[in-house]
């Protein structure tokens, strides 16, 4: 056997003991006459003595970094312990050693702190997936679905697969395509999801499906998008909204416990979208901390008089559709140029804003703000006691129309959260948004599109709504979406399960019949031939994996991923391919 032993196994009760090891050198350390070499392997580290007459040897043939080595020796305690390692205790004392295969000197350091860029680890990819820091993710990846794969076991889900060359029906982020040489000038699609495959499988009586499964979206990247990334999709049968939370909440805990210990035990926090937009500024609301936003200036909201008068002679704010604020806790003591940075950060053209107001509500009981020369004393402690701000806070107030600043001031309220350390990456806070619109209007192409996708059933109270097209804007989405400290982890929905109500969708979101009966006929069919009420979730298994792991770059828990132009750095790929392979295509 090449070892007896791996690298991260042993301990001081070892020693005495003959054992074996292979596995990579991580560095080599010369004393005079004496070698130490620590050997990696996926378990650990481990440390080797060579003595003088193995030393002479490989003086000879020099050990370099992440030579692969077999080493054979005894066990014995180390003279100078390494507490911060497990094997720490220990060493071995080598008798006989053969290398495996030499290795050039890494392009990096194979260390938690390397010295390489993004761009060259990804191009050598196996040998960034050496270092301890990406070998913890992936290790973590696993965890996390073993745990979820042993959770909806017990539950009765089945894994069923399903296909990854489907029909491409062009609705919300764009296809891949896939030539076919069989059928030359047709099209496969990789699946965005398995959305219909797995309500056909409900249609089927498959009552608790499940998959972890690949997803393809050709969209543009960031650190939490890939072009392929992996989603755990599950679907149930005779389900309302409530059973479906519950169920996935059960998940939800299980994962957090069962790879982090961390035991939740008071329901997850329930709000509306409408009340996430309004308090929040965004569907995803960080619940980690409060700072929620204060509409000052809103026709269904309570006024702020001094605000809204226009005596005050404050053209920023007799001009701004919305006037929104945040009170920041203990920020009171900023200087100038803090203030100043945050201005020139909410001017960024990624933020949009032309300017920032603030009031300093000193610890004395006085007022200091951006707008002195507009407002007294007097009006600024009513804009203070409008958004419940304490001696010592600081308020921050941003103007303008309605959507562009509702947006600035999400990103300023996560910004200053960022700042004072509140948004503490080993704290977990879920909950579960609620009650979204079922359409949003899209201007530029004039129609009105699902909020979701076409297949969300509206909540059945507002069913009848669907006949009157002036009403769409008021309809709900009997759908959810799972956040986790500002980040959306997964969402599903009520199905639609009837063919007449799922024809009424199509027709709404502009299509013909015979388009729908076109892209979606198999759906429909299947429909008329006793579809159950049914419905499901999906989240996403990459960005969990990183939120669990501290991280927001899911890069860093997939194997091999893509960067941000969508290319695989080490194998080159996106590719051209030749002449012969194209006229196979007929491309």
């Amino acid at each position: 056997m090449y070892r007896t032993r791996n690298c991260g196994e042993l301990r001081i009760s070892n020693v005495g003991e003959e054992v074996t090891l292979a596995g990579w050198v991580q560095t080599v350390r010369k004393f005079g006459s004496i070698t130490f070499v620590d050997l990696r392997d996926r378990y650990g580290i481990t440390q080797l003595y060579f003595n003088e007459a193995l030393t002479v040897a490989l003086n000879d043939r020099p050990l370099g970094r992440e030579f692969v080595l077999q080493a054979k020796g005894k066990v014995i305690e180390r003279t100078s312990k390494n507490n911060k390692i497990p094997t720490g205790d220990v060493e071995i004392e080598i008798s006989e050693y053969t290398i495996l295969n030499a290795a050039e000197v890494p392009p990096f350091t194979i260390e938690d702190q390397t010295d390489g860029g993004d761009e060259l680890r990804m191009k050598y990819r196996y040998l960034d997936l050496r270092r301890p820091t990406l070998k913890r993710n992936l290790e973590l990846r696993y965890k996390v679905n073993r745990s979820v794969r042993n959770y909806l076991d017990t539950l009765g889900f089945w894994d069923i697969e399903t296909p990854f060359l489907i029909k491409s029906t062009p609705e919300g982020a764009r296809d891949f395509v896939v030539p076919s040489r069989m059928n030359q000038g047709q099209f496969y699609a990789l699946p965005q999801s398995p959305q219909t495959f797995k309500q056909l499988l409900m249609v089927s009586g498959y009552d608790r499906y499940y998959q972890i499964v690949k997803c393809f979206r050709d969209e543009d990247l960031r650190a939490d998008r890939q072009p392929e990334f992996t989603q755990v999709d599950c679907e149930m049968c005779f389900v309302e909204q409530e059973d479906i939370l519950n169920t996935f909440e059960g998940l939800f805990k299980h994962v957090f416990y069962d790879v982090k210990g961390v035991d939740i035990k008071e329901q997850f926090p329930r709000m509306t979208y409408d009340d996430a937009m309004w308090n929040y500024g965004n569907d995803k609301p960080d619940i980690r901390f409060g700072m929620t936003i204060q509409n000052m200036k809103a026709e269904n909201n309570v006024h702020c008089a001094t605000i809204t008068q226009s005596e005050a002679g404050f053209k920023v704010f007799d001009d701004a559709e919305t006037i929104v604020a945040i009170c920041v806790p203990g920020a009171s003591e900023y200087t100038r140029k803090q203030t100043d940075e945050i201005t020139e950060w909410v001017k960024r053209p990624q933020i949009g804003m032309t300017g920032l107001i603030f009031v300093k509500c000193n610890a004395d009981g006085t007022f200091k703000s951006s707008v002195d020369k507009f407002y007294n004393p007097d009006q600024l402690k009513e804009i203070a006691n409008f958004c419940s701000a304490n001696a010592g806070d600081l308020i921050l107030i941003l103007a303008g129309k309605e959507t562009r600043t509702r947006k600035a001031m999400s990103e300023l309220r996560l910004e200053m959260g960022n700042r004072l350390g509140m948004r503490n990456p080993a704290e977990y806070k879920p909950l579960w948004v609620i009650d979204f619109p079922l359409f949003e209007y899209d201007e530029e192409d004039d129609r009105w599109v699902a909020r979701h996708h076409p297949f969300t059933s509206p909540k059945p109270e507002q069913i009848e709504l669907m006949n009157d097209r002036s009403r769409y804007g008021e309809i709900k989405a009997n759908a959810y979406d799972i956040v986790l400290n500002g980040t959306e982890i997964g969402g599903g929905s009520i199905r639609i399960f009837q063919k007449e109500l799922q024809e009424k969708m199509f027709a709404a979101l502009g299509m013909s019949q015979e388009e729908a009966h076109e892209k979606f006929g198999f759906l429909l069919g299947a429909f008329e031939y006793g579809a159950p009420p049914h419905g499901g979730i999906a989240f996403g298994f990459d960005r969990l994996c990183a939120l669990l792991g501290g991280q927001e770059s899911i890069r860093d828990f997939i194997a091999f991923p893509k960067n941000n132009a969508g290319r695989d750095m080490m194998i080159d790929a996106p590719s051209a391919i030749d002449d012969k392979q194209k006229k196979e295509l007929g491309l």
